[in-house]
């Protein structure tokens, strides 16, 4: 005992010599371990039946690792393993979050254009292969695996006006049932297409957060049933949602300024889809396919999910040119809008809005919202594997340049905001400009620049991007850029 108590002092001058050092591995605990940790994501990797993080395999794993380390130091595993369990917490320090370029850790980004046989691309044709490859690593590790669209899917149009908004638009109110029985899961779809418009027109599509009704004050959009999570009963509360929140969100949507541009808009709110609440996943759509194991589906892959299933009824529309429908989304949902585009190419333009970590922004890079703190603060937006990257983000089998990638040769928009550091500009920019080595492959110019544009100076090519003054938000800027974009692609508008 009196020899394990020295190894324990010894440990224990060690962890605090690391932490008054402020080394990048803030215990001893983290610092024992980090390899731990790479072997094991190392063996997750090269052996299907080790996914399972935490579990048997693993955890016989990490006690065979702590045996070893044990012996070298002469203590017991179980001794060792409660020193470990004290100080990575008591050692470490409380997180800060970074906001200064010259801390930004160094970094390697995974090869978006090498298989994962080492075989590198070049040639199109070798690019299916490598996309489909992505497109897996992203739903196993990060968003989670979503069903295929249900054989059941209905459409129902329950209100309309071809003379809306002063004889403007013809707007239409359009319930999605996802099941056979009229109790089921549902989201309601607002379509905005311009009177004027000779034909079928391009339409942007996009969730809202707090319900359709905000997205204008047009006091025809009917009022959704919003679930919020009441602290005081600690329980999920539904009330219809409320006359005075009509029109609070219009300033990021400039509805009126799309339709005399002769563009369409439809939008769904997201918390038909799920709420956005870590409930266990018990409403919304999950209970159609409930998760159950660390890759299947969390709440953002919940709404890219309705968001194709939006565009299934668009394809139905006699008055929108479903070949041109460009999906957008802000902040968590931009997360959502860009994967929504990646895995569904239906999708002919995909729009980031200050999406930042867990979409737009590189996760190495550790800027601002880094996976840790996503994974805290929102357990329910990603899959439950995304969590064992928590201040590991260089162990990541992907980065959100690859996630980019996944739209081309598509067109595709990436916009940030001066005073939004939380969503990492320059990790935006940065994903898009390495996206580009995909588009190029397959014919077509990607960013174009190597260094970050000034501030509203937007970049047009296959990607887009601008950085504009302000904050976190969608603004009319933002939104005569998307215009301007989509006229660059779809010119015959």
């Amino acid at each position: 005992m009196a020899s394990n108590a020295r190894h324990l002092l010894r440990l224990a001058a060690v962890c605090k010599w690391r932490s008054s050092m402020r080394m990048p591995l803030l215990s001893t605990g983290k610092f024992l371990l980090q390899p731990l940790h790479r072997l094991r994501l190392e063996l997750s990797q090269s052996d299907p039946h080790l996914h399972l993080w935490g579990r048997f395999p693993h955890a016989m794993f990490d006690m065979w690792l702590l045996d070893l380390i044990a012996m070298t130091l002469k203590i017991s595993s179980i001794v060792l393993a409660g020193f470990l369990l004290i100080t990575g917490t008591a050692c470490s320090q409380p997180e800060e979050f970074n906001y200064d370029e010259s801390k930004v850790p160094e970094y390697e980004l995974p090869e978006v254009l090498q298989l994962e046989s080492g075989e590198k691309i070049s040639k199109a044709e070798q690019w299916a292969e490598r996309r489909q490859e992505i497109l897996t690593l992203f739903e196993d590790q990060v968003y989670g695996r979503a069903p295929e669209a249900p054989q059941s899917l209905r459409f129902t149009v329950i209100e309309e006006d071809a003379a809306a908004l002063g004889g403007l638009a013809h707007r239409k109110q359009v319930r999605v049932e996802f099941t056979a029985e009229d109790e089921g899961p549902y989201m309601d779809i607002l379509l905005y297409t311009p009177v004027q418009a000779s034909g079928k027109v391009a339409v942007f599509l996009g969730l809202n957060f707090s319900g359709n009704q905000t997205v204008h004050a047009d006091p025809a959009i009917r009022l959704p049933l919003i679930s919020k999570k009441d602290e005081a009963l600690d329980d999920i509360v539904t009330a219809q949602g409320s006359e005075d929140s009509r029109g609070r969100s219009a300033g990021r949507w400039q509805l009126e300024s799309l339709l005399d541009r002769g563009y369409g808009l439809a939008t769904v709110y997201c918390g038909d889809l799920d709420p956005d609440i870590d409930d266990g996943f018990q409403n919304g759509v999950h209970p159609l396919s409930p998760p159950t194991a660390a890759e299947d589906w969390g709440t953002i892959a919940a709404w890219a999910w309705g968001l194709s299933r939006a565009l299934d009824y668009l394809e139905t529309d006699s008055q929108v040119d479903a070949g041109r429908v460009a999906v957008m989304g802000h902040s968590r949902l931009g997360k959502t809008a860009v994967w929504a585009g990646a895995r569904d190419d239906r999708f002919a333009m995909v729009i980031s809005n200050n999406s930042g970590c867990g979409g737009a922004a590189l996760s190495r890079r550790r800027f601002g919202e880094t996976v840790k703190r996503i994974n805290t603060r929102f357990p329910h937006w990603f899959n439950t594997n995304f969590k064992k990257y928590n201040g590991m983000e260089g162990m990541l089998p992907v980065d959100q340049h690859m996630l980019l990638a996944l739209v081309a040769p598509r067109p595709l928009y990436v916009a940030s905001a001066v005073e939004d550091e939380w969503s990492d500009p320059k990790g935006e920019f940065l994903a898009a400009m390495h996206a580009g080595e995909v588009y190029e492959l397959l014919g077509q110019q990607g960013l174009g620049i190597s260094e970050q544009p000034p501030v509203d100076q937007p970049v047009m090519h296959t990607i887009g991007y601008h950085i504009r003054t302000g904050k976190h938000d969608v603004q009319a800027f933002d939104w005569e850029q998307y215009m301007d974009f989509a006229d660059l692609h779809w010119p015959s508008m």
